[in-house]
């Protein structure tokens, strides 16, 4: 099934030159290093679309606990990051929890502490409830505002576009410097040691410490690398929303095809006063094909719409959320 899944005649294209043979003289095969293989494209017709090609590849490189005997796979297995260290959150549940109790927490709060991220801690029914509400307000203007809201999607979409992908690249160079720094550093923390200049003890601890930060970009940096390539590529295409749009005119409960079908990323903020249960907390909610519609008034709306931020302040105090203009 995985060999089936990778494998790009699926996406109309044909690769060449896969294998090859030791020698002339010893035919055992042996595959060819990715840059030696050619890559004819467009030879036949798709057989998945693009669209689902990525879905698919992005659910497959996310890893997954193994589940348990009283789990089923989440909702949102994959789609739920971090504001801040851009780690994944994962699900927290136990027999012994009730399902609305079930809560997201930043993994790595959960793997590293408080000295290195916050909990970030969301119920799941809270951001289901935030998610189910978002996506009925966008693709219900994104069918009934066709132009308005292809107008909204460009303009935003050009300018924070931009943003973007300038902060990302900058966070980027600053990890692959320091990453270069740290390995300088290490090398003389070793001379030095040889040299008699730090002792033994001095050296476990400057290393651990070097040692983990390194450890620790050089998990991000292919993140960045990825994430940056999205932006780069995700030029809006707002047709193709909208007609997913018009496909799913009664959407009433959220399911795991329609939020990736719908939804490429979801980063949850940190809570105004940490450990607070009613403190207002940003959620915001990154659609294939057009982004983040969360800046101000969508096209047609007649008053402005409920930032993520006070929707779920609203639900952390009544326990319902509150209705979203449409």
């Amino acid at each position: 099934m995985a060999h089936i899944l990778d494998n790009i005649v699926y996406r109309c294209h044909t690769l060449g030159l896969r294998t090859t043979t030791v020698s002339y003289k010893n035919k055992a095969e042996v595959k060819r290093p990715e840059s030696e293989r050619a890559l004819v494209e467009n030879t036949h017709e798709p057989l998945v679309s693009q669209e689902l090609w990525e879905i698919v590849r992005e659910v497959r490189r996310h890893k997954r606990r193994a589940p348990k005997h009283m789990e089923e796979p989440g909702l949102f297995s994959g789609l739920v990051y971090c504001a801040d260290c851009d780690g994944y959150l994962v699900l927290c549940r136990t027999e012994k929890m009730r399902e609305d109790q079930y809560y997201f927490r930043c993994s790595t709060y959960g793997k590293k502490g408080k000295a290195f991220c916050t909990p970030h801690q969301i119920l799941e029914r809270d951001l289901k409830a935030i998610v189910l509400d978002d996506l009925k307000r966008v693709t219900h203007f994104a069918r009934k505002k066709e132009r308005q809201f292809a107008e909204y999607i460009q303009q935003k979409n050009s300018a924070q576009l931009r943003r973007e992908i300038s902060r990302l690249q900058k966070e980027l160079d600053t990890g692959k410097k320091r990453c270069g720094e740290l390995s300088a550093l290490f090398k003389r923390l070793y001379e030095d040691n040889v040299l008699g200049r730090v002792t033994n003890e001095q050296f476990r601890m400057l290393s651990a410490d070097y040692n983990a930060e390194q450890k620790a970009l050089e998990e991000a940096i292919p993140r960045m690398e990825a994430r940056l390539e999205e932006l780069r590529a995700s030029a809006a295409n707002v047709e193709a929303f909208i007609e997913k749009a018009k496909r799913y005119t009664a959407i009433e409960e959220l399911t795991p095809d329609l939020l990736r079908l719908f939804i490429r990323r979801i980063e949850i903020g940190e809570r105004g006063k940490k450990y607070s249960r009613s403190s207002g907390q940003s959620v915001r909610i990154f659609y294939r094909d057009i982004g983040a519609v969360d800046s101000g008034m969508l096209p047609g709306e007649t008053k402005p719409a409920l930032p993520a931020s006070q929707l779920h302040q609203a639900e952390s105090n009544t326990g319902q959320p509150k209705d979203i203009p449409a």
